[in-house]
């Protein structure tokens, strides 16, 4: 059109991406970014993998865990369990933000941390509103219909499991100053001190029954691996030998202590019960420095890699996304299985998990998921990062800082573990548990639960 503007054509998720990674600073490490991303993937794969849902011979859906069916699927494991690197990258990426924040803090500035911290934690939980909601709206209409309680039970627990994951994130990541700190002044034994700790709580736990004390490894296993992120951004692992050290001293630790020892191979829940992540174990450890190894040493190859355009435009548009995937992919699972099961008569669910048919039949039970996926990334992504600011970009309160971390990672805490589901009760659903991401989100600042006061809006 002659003198006139054509009008801009609306660009699409891909396009948004694109952008977004041309305008990336040369100085960033996009190994960072595509580590979170593709930590996050292995995540949802191996739980799409791992949760084999089948109709049995009374015509009921069962759980049947590739894991108790397949015991060579153990080893698949060390591959799929990938949290430590995800806490790698925290580390690395909270140490980036924390400093960044201290630089830009006028002389004397109070309370930079709980701003700090209340921005981190709102980015980190506000995504899971919506998940809980739809949840306990499913729940609540699917007790008053009178469905079987124990399986709106057990269709929670799939979809809620992630958010364990969430918590202890959260607490990690408000202990980034002291650790920030902690390696300036004592460097490597900052991470050290963590895997005598791990190894005294494991054996408290095995050989003196202490009871609870082995939650408190959810703390120092991944404290240790978030340490390994500052060493990584203060250049300790840039000779590529010493990463691929860290790497196969942690695989013999690994394989001593589980081949040939007491810990069992797989790094989730194995069939008699014992568990190297839930809760952490000193085995878990040793797998997040292998892992921790191997990946540093192969960032040279993957940073020449992400020079390439397509292949960092992928990591941005995945990052752009990265929470949405996580706390909806086990959502899509349930929903298919379940609509297969009651609308379709369990067609394509009569194979065991691990059976020679199962597995012929995963290729296109994997590309259903996430087509099912879709859906849920087009309707909440694009408000994975449209926050407010927090209390009207006031301060928040020591107290309601402490009160509001603490209620959130109970109740999500209390999500994974008991579930939103209540076997009693009217409603069938736990309130109280649903209610308190909610009420912890609004004391410090944000979330649907907030209500600003005026002088908050000025």
């Amino acid at each position: 059109m002659d003198g006139e503007t054509a009008p801009k054509a609306k660009k699409g998720l891909w396009g948004q991406a694109r952008e977004l990674a041309q305008m990336a600073p040369p100085e960033r490490n996009r190994w960072v970014d595509f580590l979170r991303a593709i930590s996050i993937l292995a995540v949802v794969f191996g739980h799409w993998l791992m949760a084999g849902l089948y109709v049995n011979e009374a015509g009921a859906l069962q759980r049947g865990d590739l894991i108790e069916t397949s015991p060579w699927t153990h080893w698949l494991t060390w591959a799929f369990q990938v949290m430590p690197v995800f806490f790698l990258v925290g580390g690395y990426s909270n140490s980036v933000s924390w400093e960044g924040t201290l630089r830009k803090a006028s002389p004397g500035q109070k309370g930079v941390y709980r701003d700090w911290l209340a921005s981190r934690v709102q980015r980190l939980i506000a995504p899971t509103f919506p998940v809980l909601l739809v949840w306990a709206v499913i729940a609540l209409a699917l007790t008053q219909i009178g469905f079987d309680r124990a399986q709106i039970r057990m269709a929670t627990e799939a979809a809620l499991i992630p958010v364990w994951f969430l918590a202890v994130y959260l607490l990690v990541t408000a202990c980034t100053p002291l650790a920030v700190k902690a390696w300036k002044r004592w460097g490597w034994a900052s991470f050290a001190i963590y895997i005598p700790i791990t190894a005294l709580v494991d054996w408290l736990r095995f050989e003196h029954g202490v009871p609870y004390i082995s939650f408190t490894n959810f703390l120092w296993v991944f404290l240790a691996i978030h340490q390994l992120g500052l060493a990584w951004r203060d250049g300790k692992f840039e000779n590529r030998l010493f990463a691929f050290g860290w790497f196969a001293a942690g695989l013999g630790v690994l394989i001593s202590i589980t081949v040939y020892g007491f810990y069992p191979v797989a790094m989730v829940s194995a069939p008699d019960g014992f568990s190297n992540s839930l809760p952490p174990t000193i085995a878990l450890l040793a797998l997040g420095v292998v892992q921790v190894g191997l990946v540093l040493g192969l960032e040279p190859l993957g940073r020449r890699m992400l020079d390439k355009i397509g292949i960092w435009t992928a990591t941005v548009l995945m990052n752009g996304m990265i929470m949405t995937v996580f706390l909806w992919h086990l959502t899509a699972f349930v929903l298919v299985m379940t609509f297969t099961w009651i609308a379709l008569g369990g067609i394509g669910l009569d194979s065991v998990p691990g059976t020679g048919e199962w597995w012929a039949t995963r290729p296109l039970w994997l590309g259903i998921y996430i087509v099912a996926l879709l859906p849920f990334i087009a309707v909440f992504a694009k408000h994975e990062r449209s926050f407010g600011p927090i209390r009207g970009g006031r301060t928040v309160p020591s107290a309601r800082v402490v009160v509001g971390v603490v209620l959130i990672c109970v109740g999500l805490g209390a999500t994974a573990g008991i579930s939103i589901a209540s076997p009693e009760g009217i409603t069938g659903v736990r309130i109280w548990v649903v209610a308190l991401p909610f009420v912890g989100a609004a004391l410090l600042g944000f979330g649907p639960a907030y209500r600003p006061r005026s002088r908050d809006m000025a």
